[in-house]
């Protein structure tokens, strides 16, 4: 999956909503100190910029050079390329070692990881106790177009990667082994309503940074042909209309167990 999103890096950066402050300022609050956060799958940096805001340091780390070029600095952001085969010993160190971290964030990007590989490094550094780990997402639930939305899904799903179903399942079956912390709970995601105003253009440019169509075009077919983008416009009301729209995310957190 690093080779799709670094094509469409650029893209990327440009097209996805921001993060609500308050989802910051309400993960802080779960934290007993607020001294190291690591964003993991950063991408463009928003969710790092976010949690900047209430901790030290942020690490912000992902696989993919490329979108990190594109991420906004901050001077309390350290942004780190981590290739997919970083051993867990050198990310553990390169975080400050076991007990460090505070909180680690993942927005958009748990789903692609390897989760049992992935959820070993956060035991081994989160702080214990007072240490949070919260990872949410979004798929193409979006408000009022969501019949729009749902349709040009559809045509998605044949070049959609297996482990995509646990995003557009709203993270209700995604495997999550730690500890409720009184917000959510593993198979129970919290709900988290996202506003955005979107331009048409802005809407084309997120179509075409999912995935699936990144799949799709590498395989020689553009779900966003020229016929198709003509019928969004349409239902989206004209090429000039600026929409207020909110995306339906969905929100798990929670703490090491004890036993682990």
């Amino acid at each position: 999956m690093a080779g799709l999103f670094t094509e469409q890096a650029a893209v990327y950066a440009a097209a996805r909503p921001a993060y609500p402050k308050d989802l910051f300022t309400k993960l802080a609050a779960l934290t007993t100190h607020h001294r190291v956060a690591w964003d993991v799958g950063t991408g463009n940096g928003q969710a790092a910029i976010g949690v900047a805001e209430h901790y030290d340091s942020v690490v912000a780390t992902d696989v993919t050079a490329e979108q990190l070029l594109h991420a906004a600095p901050h001077p309390k952001v350290r942004y780190l390329h981590t290739p997919d085969a970083t051993p867990g010993e050198d990310l553990v160190a390169t975080l400050g070692g076991e007990g460090s971290v505070d909180l680690i964030t993942v927005a958009m990007a748990v789903h692609w990881f390897d989760l049992p590989a992935f959820y070993g490094v956060a035991r081994r550094v989160l702080r214990r106790p007072g240490g949070v780990i919260a990872v949410w997402g979004y798929n193409h639930h979006i408000s009022p177009v969501e019949d729009m939305m749902a349709r040009f899904f559809n045509t998605t799903v044949p070049y959609k990667d297996p482990r995509a179903r646990y995003c557009t399942k709203g993270y209700r079956d995604l495997p999550f082994p730690f500890d409720d912390i009184g917000l959510v709970r593993e198979g129970e995601p919290a709900s988290l309503d996202m506003e955005h105003e979107m331009s048409f253009e802005g809407l084309i440019a997120m179509l075409r940074s999912w995935s699936a169509v990144a799949a799709a075009k590498q395989l020689g077919v553009d779900l966003l042909g020229d016929r198709v983008v003509k019928e969004l416009e349409e239902e989206w009301g004209g090429a000039s209309l600026v929409r207020k729209v909110t995306f339906k995310a969905f929100l798990l957190a929670g703490t090491p167990r004890a036993d682990d």
